[in-house]
């Protein structure tokens, strides 16, 4: 199996990012399931029906989610029926949605989890409690995990805590690609943040007139998507069928102007 992993996908320039390059990602890669993290996409917080929709018009075949989930308010009419949609697992009980999901693709499956970081982050539930429980339920191989945590350490922990237990775990919420994408051990891929999809130009997607003025003042500012050109980060996971660890991790990373396919 060849799986696609879209980063967070910024605002309306990484919708328009993602419009422009997946068609010839697929070409390229032919990816067997798509999955993008959608938590920034409608104006930089939250996702709205319409644009979940668009995504998988597009062909996207499932979207994880993070912090910013519950920030648009129109998530609550659609994600308890929307089963391609998954919000971070460790939520507390009770919380509207799903995290984990089964993802179907003509023959091939792929588990979905989302689990979110408590470091810097609020606290919600333990992840790696959580993550251990849901592997306990499942009866499943192919196995993808979108760890959406800000500390480094956090998410390595995690990569450790999985490894040889699922296919992939990958780094969301940071918005900067790092370049420790690896094979751990026991087989599970491995990086610390797969990026973002979205304006090249601000601060991890933001306006950077309104982010340096926060630094500089410490007042309270409105932080909006920026304008301008795009960059798209993503990783091709090759995932082996009969044991369900990774073979290959690599990663995406591109640039508007500066594409090049071979």
């Amino acid at each position: 199996m060849k799986v696609l992993f879209i980063g967070d996908i910024v605002g309306s320039i990484g919708r328009k990012a993602l419009e422009e390059v997946l068609p010839r990602l697929k070409q390229k890669y032919f990816p067997d399931i798509i999955i993008a993290n959608g938590e920034n996409a409608a104006g930089g917080r939250g996702i709205t029906r319409k644009i979940a929709n668009h995504f998988f018009d597009l062909g996207v075949h499932g979207i994880t989610m993070g912090n910013h989930t519950w920030d648009n308010k129109e998530i609550f009419d659609f994600i308890d029926d929307e089963k391609r949609l998954v919000r971070p697992a460790n939520f507390p009980a009770g919380t509207p949605g799903r995290g984990f999901s089964v993802i179907k693709n003509r023959s091939k499956e792929l588990v979905i989890i989302n689990l979110q970081g408590r470091t810097f982050l609020p606290p919600i539930d333990c992840p790696f409690e959580k993550a251990d429980e849901i592997l306990e339920q499942l009866n499943h191989k192919n196995i993808l995990v979108d760890f959406h945590a800000e500390a480094t350490s956090e998410k390595i922990a995690m990569g450790w805590h999985l490894d040889g237990k699922v296919s992939v775990v990958l780094g969301t919420h940071t918005h900067v690609q790092t370049n420790d994408n690896q094979i751990l051990p026991n087989g599970t891929a491995y990086v610390t943040d797969i990026g973002m999809v979205g304006p090249k130009e601000g601060v991890l997607g933001m306006e950077r007139t309104a982010v340096l003025r926060k630094f500089k003042t410490a007042l309270p500012v409105r932080f909006t998507p920026a304008e301008g050109k795009w960059q798209f980060h993503g990783s091709v996971i090759h995932i082996d069928d009969a044991t369900g660890l990774a073979k290959k991790i690599e990663l995406v990373r591109l640039a508007e102007d500066e594409v090049i396919f071979e």
